[in-house]
């Protein structure tokens, strides 16, 4: 398989999970934790479809602020606004074990959930110049 093939291959596996987080609104229903975890997965499978587009072989972590790192360190343009994303990286693995009442505030799913889809689009927009040559 392809980089530019693995790629859409790891945004369409994105795109399921942001259209779990979307259906998620309600705290009432669904748990942060459960929430957090999907919000995780779409931004990690969209920053792996980011680093297969420009062809880099990445390690097999859940850690978003090392996945933004290795595209920094490939000289990648990150807005500033998806940086943030990097705080979901616990919901990969200790707030799946753990609960996150225990912590203060609560997750912006809405923000959320909006920075989500915007890094999704980014990414889709990267790939689009290459569906056409």
């Amino acid at each position: 398989m392809s980089d530019l093939e693995f790629a859409r291959l790891m945004l369409s596996m994105a795109q399921k999970d942001l259209r779990a987080i979307q259906g998620m609104a309600d705290p009432d229903v669904f748990a942060d934790e459960v929430y957090g975890f999907h919000a995780q997965q779409a931004v990690e499978k969209t920053l792996k479809a980011w680093l297969s587009l420009v062809g880099l072989e990445y390690p097999r972590i859940h850690d978003l602020g090392e996945l933004l790192e290795l595209l920094l360190d490939q000289h990648q343009s990150i807005p500033n606004q998806f940086l943030a994303l990097a705080d979901l990286t616990d919901f990969a693995v200790q707030f799946r074990y753990e609960s996150f009442e225990d912590l203060e505030g609560g997750l912006n799913r809405v923000q959320t959930t909006q920075l989500v889809e915007g890094l999704l689009r980014h990414v889709e927009c990267l790939i689009a110049p290459t569906d056409r040559s």
